[in-house]
């Protein structure tokens, strides 16, 4: 039978003064008895025995003042002492906005790499003090200082890829990597439409090419599917690389799997695969671009139009080398079976698709100096501050278009 509280006090006042005399055995066996009766935590049930009946009387003035005991204060020791203060924090957050919200595994090594441009820039106003605690912060301490300032937007486009079956048997298929994937020059294909919520007519795309081995990615904006636009940015592509491109491996898509593409990777020796269908992972280094390159820069808009196009285009050539040569990307290097049956992926240290390729033992000294040469031809934080204005100018464009279709109905019809 459960006690109520008055008797729950009458059998503390009981009990107390036998427990404080026994000894430590004894003090156990009655502990559990009491506990047993009252139903009390263990540690509250010994606290109520030592304590029971026991005041503290003080003098203040020569009057004696009896001392109750209340519910113990949580001292807050504070931790250790702020090494990030709130300028540095502000930097942060400043330069993490203005590099596009990276995540810290990937922003910190971006932070040593850009360094001396970001402190010659006037705009950032580093001093030393701050630059020195930038270098040292840690990419778990940026995720723990920028977590409150992370916004996710989960947008989705639409896939129009339409199947081009005439050449199929003519084209091999690519089962599980049987490219040697640790080699330079491998690339995946696909393209990217800006229909916006309309399929209808024609809209721009972008043709998305992705290393498969360093993760170098060049992308070009097509006026639309046709295989003449897409053979002839494949080609740009290829005169544009440092490297030689030495296979192509696209989805099934009719813009890829076509004479004129077949023709010409026969001609110049270069390996024409395609991925299973409806295995949209068989493609997964190029999918990943599609979002991270594409679809984060110029969104899910509707571009329809030879403005919208050069706009566009305009946006990859500042793109393209500030990935390639500036932004770090993290691969997986591979997996391991745990106890439990799982599987655990192991990724190797984020680094430049530029600084993977320099790092390869097979590619020749030519490209890494050539390769080497394009980059010091750079800087980071001016081809940043042109891709946002190319950006920027496209939305503008984009803009100005419905802008334009609203006053010409208006006109006829106001």
């Amino acid at each position: 039978m459960e006690l109520n509280m008055q008797e729950r006090k009458k059998l503390s006042k009981k009990i107390a003064t036998r427990y404080r005399k026994a000894t430590k055995k004894g003090k156990g066996k009655i502990l559990d008895e009491f506990v047993s009766y009252t139903g009390y935590n263990r540690n509250y049930a010994a606290h109520v025995l030592c304590n029971e009946g026991k005041s503290t009387y003080v003098k203040i003035k020569n009057k004696p003042i009896r001392l109750k005991a209340k519910q113990s204060c949580i001292r807050n020791c504070g931790g250790r002492p702020k090494v990030y203060d709130e300028t540095v924090i502000e930097k942060l957050k400043e330069i993490w906005e203005f590099l596009d919200y990276p995540c810290g595994k990937l922003f910190q090594p971006m932070l040593h790499s850009m360094m001396s441009f970001l402190e010659s820039d006037g705009a950032f106003a580093l001093d030393t003090i701050v630059v020195e605690k930038l270098l040292k912060i840690s990419a778990s301490t940026i995720d723990r200082s920028l977590k409150d300032e992370k916004k996710k937007l989960e947008l989705r486009g639409k896939s129009l890829t339409k199947s081009g079956s005439l050449l199929k048997n003519q084209i091999p298929i690519r089962v599980f990597f049987s490219w040697d994937e640790m080699q330079v020059g491998f690339f995946e294909l696909d393209t990217v439409s800006h229909c916006g919520p309309d399929s209808s007519g024609e809209f721009c795309q972008t043709l998305t090419v992705t290393d498969v081995y360093s993760g170098w990615t060049e992308t070009r904006a097509l006026k639309n599917k046709a295989h003449r636009w897409v053979k002839e940015r494949i080609i740009e592509v290829k005169e544009s690389l440092a490297f030689e491109l030495l296979g192509i491996d696209s989805d099934n898509g009719g813009e890829f799997i076509n004479h004129q593409l077949l023709q010409w990777c026969t001609e110049n020796k270069i390996t024409f695969t395609r991925s299973r269908p409806y295995r949209k992972n068989d493609n997964c280094f190029v999918e990943q671009k599609n979002g991270d390159m594409v679809r984060r820069v110029v969104g899910y808009y509707r571009f329809d139009t030879q403005e919208e196009f050069e706009a566009l285009q305009e946006v990859y050539k500042h793109l393209c080398p500030l990935r390639n040569y500036w932004y770090p990307t993290i691969k997986i290097s591979g997996k391991k079976r745990l106890e439990n049956g799982r599987f655990k992926k192991l990724y190797d240290k984020p680094k430049t698709p530029y600084l993977r390729i320099l790092e390869k033992q097979e590619v020749c000294s030519s490209v890494k100096e050539e390769l080497k040469r394009r980059r010091q031809l750079t800087n980071p934080i001016q081809l940043k501050r042109e891709l946002d204005k190319a950006v920027a100018n496209l939305l503008r464009v984009h803009n100005n278009k419905y802008k334009a279709s609203e006053q010409q109905f208006n006109q006829a019809f106001g």
